[in-house]
């Protein structure tokens, strides 16, 4: 069976190296030049299992409401004139409750997982680099609050086979001594050993490598502009090679186009719970500075990661909901170099400092849009929202074993 993926991402890459060593034809189709080049470019390269818990919580409309009207603000609702970020909006609010939020992380946690394990198997499978660190995410906390209602999820986390456990303030620094200088303000800490952290954009690239020593066709500099459909079954694509109009076929479709799936199947009658939420990171470079830290952490005040990447620092978060734009806010992105340097201030000298920002596929409830459609032939992988890194291995050994008829999907869209 031939199998078509749209989008060249860590999900789509992924995907098409399972499927590929199922035994599957599989053709990549990207509009970059390269895989891993929009979302899975600069992120914070942390597989976070310990932290794969939904936005929508009993506690979020609080947070949002604190946070309205601040232009830096870790959840910023740019509200617009925009239907489908209305109807996000209500659908997110009403995942909030109790009941919903702890069934959606079990669900996360245990896509976590597996995608943790299947990203080992295959680390060691074909001795990948990519600047990997596998000494555990260390989330650091200044608000007591907020630390003891952290606290109160760890047994439940470890319960679900993802081991947490709590650390006093000075612990913290015993992991992370980067941190000293924050001592005065740290309150504790909540330290995931068993997660990891790496460059997502430099993994993808060379999986791809071995995806195409394996036989995974690519198809670059390449636009889908339609899905064709006929009697329930998706019959062609069409889209724009260069300037070129061009239609290619194949048995199966999977759309692994991140933010950009709704818009592509909303004209065929697939309307789906997904909407780009704008993140930013900036990339210091530090070479082997001990100011910056080794470890990568979580500032779960500014909603901030920082993961060493080789010589680089990467530091990652914030949330806009703004459409799809993809302008630079200089203001968020200032408040993330002053919260670098407020908690490692040896870095203030650091210069060549690198911007980015990005659009994740979010669903109301975090959990991504796996396996199969209404359409007998085209299947989903996509909607992670900030979850992608973290949980594409698993995801696409998912989507495989949908594809061989051994598993369903979740969330699927039918």
């Amino acid at each position: 069976m031939h199998v078509m993926i749209l989008g060249a991402g860590v999900v789509g890459t992924t995907s098409a190296w399972f499927l590929r060593q199922a035994g599957f034809e599989v053709t990549v189709v990207d509009r970059q030049t390269a895989a891993g080049m929009e979302t899975s470019f600069a992120n914070g390269g942390q597989i976070s299992v310990g932290q794969a818990e939904p936005w929508a919580n009993p506690e979020a409309p609080r947070k949002i409401l604190r946070w309205l009207g601040r232009e830096d603000a870790p959840l910023l609702f740019r509200l617009r004139a925009d239907a489908a970020q209305w109807r996000w909006g209500l659908r997110f609010l009403a995942e909030c409750r109790i009941g919903r939020s702890h069934l959606h992380a079990q669900q996360l946690v245990r896509l976590g997982l597996e995608s943790r394990t299947q990203l080992g198997l295959l680390r060691q499978q074909l001795g990948l680099e990519y600047d990997q660190q596998t000494r555990g995410i260390l989330a650091f906390f200044e608000d007591a609050k907020e630390f003891r209602a952290a606290a109160n999820t760890v047994d439940w986390m470890t319960e679900q086979g993802c081991p947490r456990y709590t650390v006093s303030a000075q612990q913290a620094i015993d992991i992370e001594p980067a941190l000293a200088p924050f001592l005065p303000k740290l309150v504790g800490g909540v330290y995931t050993e068993a997660d990891e952290s790496g460059d997502a954009h430099r993994f993808t690239q060379v999986l791809a490598q071995h995806c195409t020593a394996a036989g995974v066709r690519w198809q670059f500099d390449t636009e889908i502009k339609q899905i064709h459909y006929q009697h329930g079954r998706i019959t062609s694509v069409s889209g724009l090679h260069g300037n070129c109009a061009q239609q290619w076929q194949a048995d199966a479709y999977v759309v692994a186009l991140g933010s950009y799936s709704p818009r592509l199947l909303r004209p065929i009658g697939l309307k789906l719970p997904i909407y780009p939420v704008k993140g930013y990171s900036i990339t210091l470079p530090v070479g082997e500075d001990k100011n910056a830290p080794f470890i990568s952490l979580t500032d779960e005040a500014r909603k901030l990661v920082f993961s060493r990447l080789g010589g680089r620092l990467r530091v990652a978060g914030t949330a806009e909901l703004n459409g799809y734009n993809m302008v630079l806010n200089p203001t968020r992105l200032k408040a993330i170099e002053q919260r670098t340097f407020e908690l490692f201030p040896g870095l203030r000298n650091v210069s060549a400092i690198t911007h980015w920002t990005g659009l994740r596929p979010a669903t109301p409830n975090n959990i991504p849009l796996i396996g199969r459609t209404m359409f007998d032939n085209l299947y989903l992988n996509t909607g992670h929202g900030t979850l992608g890194w973290t949980m594409s291995c698993g995801s696409a050994r998912l989507l495989t074993d949908v594809l061989l008829g051994e598993r369903t999907g979740i969330n699927s869209a039918r």
